[in-house]
């Protein structure tokens, strides 16, 4: 008889084990570090035995932890490969399956997606959201479009597109009933925060565009975070204050006129977007119509940055 197992204390533990760090293994997992750390003492608690040592700035599997995280990593590979084998055979050669953030599907991918249609009639697309904060498995996806630093060990990585930041908000507000006009008018507008990022040394954060613009940031009169950037988006659309824009996710609205820059300070982000893949994907001939297609919608979005830029800038 098998045992009633905790599969998720046990997937959480083995990550704490292969990394030495409950933070990175909550990386990879895509959840907070304090589940993961719950995960793993109800495991030991399951167990009655320790399965890891804990230091302030490395943990490591006890002599159980190490035999039994080798065993699940055993375990875990074969099952993972099984899947992957039965939902490969399922896949149709015709479906290109991508995965990407939620807010970046919803603002850039799907207006875009027209145009590969009528490029490719013979493929289908499928979407799949996530964190992002990992690379991507075969069984998941043929391709992700990652937002961080590049740093997919174990994956063929693409650069996408370039980020740059800049407030932005509605027309609306710049002469409103209480004028943005300088930058210490933001004390009497709300700032709007997008709280999804990876988990970087640097995040592309009202902070960052200040310091790298030697701007003092007064005190808002009140701040609205979002965990979503399509959300963060769609508030400063309707005017709910100013937030900081990622050119990526702004551009196509400055274009058309719904957002404008109300200050003229541009930096370059610290996180860029990404195309991962397994390696061996890049011989794919789908993989290669969609990588054609996509960097020469990236690089037509990069040409007309520039331009946005300067028109929507106010003196």
């Amino acid at each position: 008889m098998i045992l009633n197992l905790p599969f998720a204390a046990l997937r959480a533990f083995e990550a704490v084990a292969r990394h030495g760090s409950f933070s990175d293994a909550a990386d990879e997992l895509g959840v907070g570090q304090s589940a993961v750390s719950q995960h793993v003492k109800a495991l030991e608690e399951w167990l009655g035995h320790d399965l890891i040592t804990r230091g302030a700035r490395r943990s490591v599997p006890t002599r159980d932890g190490a035999r039994l995280a080798l065993s699940i990593s055993d375990g875990l590979g074969q099952i993972s490969e099984v899947c992957e084998d039965i939902r490969d055979k399922g896949r149709d050669d015709r479906t290109i399956v991508i995965s990407c953030h939620p807010g970046f599907a919803f603002i850039w991918l799907f207006p875009r997606l027209l145009s590969f249609d009528q490029a490719h009639p013979e493929f289908a697309i499928s979407i799949t959201t996530d964190t992002g904060l990992r690379g991507v498995a075969r069984a998941e996806a043929d391709i992700a479009i990652r937002y961080g630093t590049g740093d997919f060990p174990g994956y063929s990585v693409q650069p996408l597109m370039h980020e740059v930041l800049f407030p932005v908000c509605a027309p609306g507000l710049l002469n409103g009933p209480v004028p943005l006009r300088t930058l210490d008018d933001l004390a009497h507008h709300t700032q709007i925060r997008d709280e999804f990022a990876p988990t970087t040394t640097d995040l592309p954060t009202w902070e960052y565009w200040a310091r790298e613009t030697g701007q003092t940031l007064p005190t808002p009169a009140r701040i609205r975070s979002f965990g979503q950037s399509n959300m963060v988006v769609q508030a400063t659309l309707q005017s709910d204050g100013i937030a900081m824009g990622r050119s990526p996710l702004v551009m196509d609205a400055m274009r058309d006129g719904r957002l404008v820059r109300p200050f003229p300070q541009i930096v370059p982000s610290p996180l860029n977007y990404w195309l991962v893949y397994p390696d061996d994907q890049r011989r794919s001939k789908k993989i290669a119509f969609f990588l054609d297609w996509i960097t020469a919608e990236a690089k037509a979005q990069s040409n007309l940055l520039s331009t946005a830029l300067e028109r929507h800038a106010i003196d």
